[in-house]
């Protein structure tokens, strides 16, 4: 694929995720973050001198900079749809931190604005697009396991407060499990499988406060507003089923892992991260098959407890957060939808809404909105691999 101009970027919300991504544009000669801009313009300037942008500024300067393409979001959650709304108002590309909104209204404004002002939105996780997913997605399109019926997710942690200075939000209205790791699994659900038709769930709340266990707050006490271990039943418009069990009440399990369950075998990712919320762009993708089942007459194979691994032929197999932004880039110049889309983002905001008022309802909910399943990357994508790595080394 050809080199394109650099998308011009100005970053909104300094805090803890921005490094990561400013580390990672600055690996991709396709964007520039040339400005970036926080509530206060002494946090900005302190970001712009740690990672060399030219101009730090407030918010409202990003929006009025005519030479800035796209604004990258990664404000709160509760300021997510306003600061994209606000951008798109302005005429920029959005790309902005999970979740896309945080009510349904607020998703179905940033759309419709998107669609009047013709420009793209994107949205993370975009975890979907490392090594280990799209491998995943490469071994079921090519038939390995057989057309897919069912999935399973299990990712249980005992919560935040053991890593995380300020942990609290994590556990106020808008936060808990479900909407903090459950994005990251949904929007991989719908990569492999499409999109969800039906959901339904059950959670409940385990402690009423709970103890910041690191940093200068250790030992505080917080109050718990939100369940926290949350039980998923998903329906696939393709006829698939699926569970996900998303907690932040279990210190320690053998379950933690993904698979997908196919006509002729099954393909697992062993043990997500729950630490790190899923920042699984790589590690190995395992199979059976059902003559290596143990259902079966015949000997199994050796290793990895008798799973076969799949070949990754892929790139990004490190925390790439922003990939979903590179992409961004290139849709804008190819004229395509981007992978990691608003679209995508506004389904599983549905699907999560769905999985908490499902236990009021007494059964399934209904999920109305529809996207596209992404397409997977091209093996060639730019800057997968060797380009990358060596700008890295």
């Amino acid at each position: 694929m050809t080199s394109i101009r650099p998308l011009r970027v100005g970053l909104i919300g300094c805090g803890r995720i921005s490094d990561i991504y400013l580390q990672n544009c600055q690996r991709f000669p396709e964007i520039e973050v040339s400005a970036c801009a926080s509530l206060t313009l002494e946090e900005s300037r302190a970001k712009a001198r740690q990672w060399g942008i030219e101009t730090a500024c407030l918010p409202e300067d990003i929006f009025a900079d005519l030479e800035i393409d796209a604004v990258l979001n990664l404000t709160i959650p509760a300021a997510h749809a306003e600061i994209s709304l606000q951008a798109l108002a302005a005429g920029k590309h959005v790309y902005s931190e999970k979740p896309f909104a945080t009510n349904l209204d607020d998703g179905l404004r940033i759309l419709a604005l998107a669609k009047e002002k013709q420009r793209l939105v994107g949205n993370a996780p975009d975890t979907f697009l490392g090594g280990r997913w799209q491998t995943l997605r490469k071994a079921l399109d090519q038939g390995l396991i057989g057309k897919p019926t069912g999935a399973m997710v299990f990712v249980g942690t005992h919560g935040v407060e053991r890593h995380h200075p300020n942990p609290d939000f994590y556990y106020q209205q808008g936060g808990g499990p479900l909407l903090d790791l459950g994005p990251y699994y949904l929007t991989a659900l719908v990569f492999l499988l499409g999109p969800i038709a039906r959901a339904s769930g059950l959670a409940r709340r385990t402690f009423d406060k709970r103890m910041i266990d690191n940093g200068p707050r250790q030992g505080q006490w917080m109050p718990v507003e939100i369940d926290t271990h949350s039980l998923s039943l998903l329906e696939f418009e393709s006829g698939a089923i699926g569970s996900m069990t998303m907690s932040f009440d279990v210190w320690d399990s053998e379950t933690p892992r993904l698979e997908i369950y196919g006509e002729k075998g099954t393909l697992c990712i062993a043990d997500p991260d729950p630490v790190h919320g899923a920042n699984i762009f790589q590690g190995p993708v395992l199979y059976r098959l059902q003559e290596h089942s143990r259902w079966s007459h015949q000997p199994r194979p050796q290793g990895r407890d008798h799973w076969l691994e799949v070949e990754n032929t892929h790139g990004f197999n490190e925390d790439y957060r922003g990939l979903g932004l590179l992409d961004l880039a290139y849709a804008v110049q190819q004229h395509r939808p981007v992978r990691a889309s608003g679209q995508l983002a506004q389904h599983v905001v549905e699907v999560m809404q769905g999985i908490l008022e499902a236990p009021a309802k007494g059964g399934f909910v209904t999920i109305h909105s529809r996207c596209e399943r992404p397409e997977p990357l091209p093996e060639d994508f730019p800057n997968a691999r060797s380009e990358v790595a060596g700008r890295a080394a």
